[in-house]
């Protein structure tokens, strides 16, 4: 059975392309950035959060107030929609703006990895937490980086330019930025640690 898709929007940087929203069983936001869905007559069925930037509060959609301190907005709301029994996830909005919001995303993902399948998006990149062994179609040409956090062991390629045979990356000493697929089709597995991959829109 095909999972049902969200649409995710955090209060990043926001997205100059907006995806096909057919595609979506589900559209949310937290409220920083509900007002962009709004600008752009983009309806959600649901926003959360603690409410303290947003005046008027929409009639016509579920506002979930979720005022806990202890966890992020984007924390909050993916244990809503895990509630409501989704697992598929795009996220706009997690990049961008204050830098260290984007570290705590990724932080957040982690966390989160063995209940939900997020993939992130932003104007320039797409990106998500390998598996152990990740193939990725319609590559070639792309720009593909391999970002450790902090540690991933063992890490082989195959399709990738500068090819990593059994080899590690570790976050202040060593990462895979900027490499290349010269195959449409490539292949990452690595044994131990956590590993981002980030691919390029261009």
């Amino acid at each position: 059975m095909k999972q049902k898709k969200v649409f995710l929007l955090l209060n990043g940087e926001t997205p100059k392309i907006l995806p096909e929203f057919s595609d979506y069983e589900m559209i949310c936001a937290t409220d920083g950035a509900y007002q962009f869905l709004e600008k752009n007559n983009i309806k959600p069925n649901f926003i959360s959060g603690d409410f303290d930037s947003l005046e008027n509060l929409p009639k016509d959609i579920e506002v979930i107030h979720t005022p806990n301190q202890d966890f992020t907005d984007f924390d909050k709301i993916l244990q809503i929609l895990f509630d409501k029994g989704f697992f598929l996830i795009d996220v706009y909005g997690a990049s961008g703006k204050e830098q260290d919001h984007f570290l705590g995303n990724l932080n957040t993902a982690i966390q989160w990895k063995k209940k939900l399948k997020l993939t992130f998006f932003d104007n320039h990149s797409r990106y998500f937490l390998a598996d152990k062994n990740t193939s990725i179609s319609n590559c070639i040409n792309k720009t593909i980086s391999l970002i450790p956090f902090p540690k991933a062991t063992n890490i082989i390629t195959e399709g990738l330019q500068y090819q990593l045979n059994n080899e590690d990356l570790i976050f202040g000493k060593r990462i895979g930025t900027r490499n290349k697929a010269i195959k449409n089709d490539i292949q990452i597995t690595f044994k131990n640690g956590e590993l981002f991959i980030f691919i390029n829109h261009l």
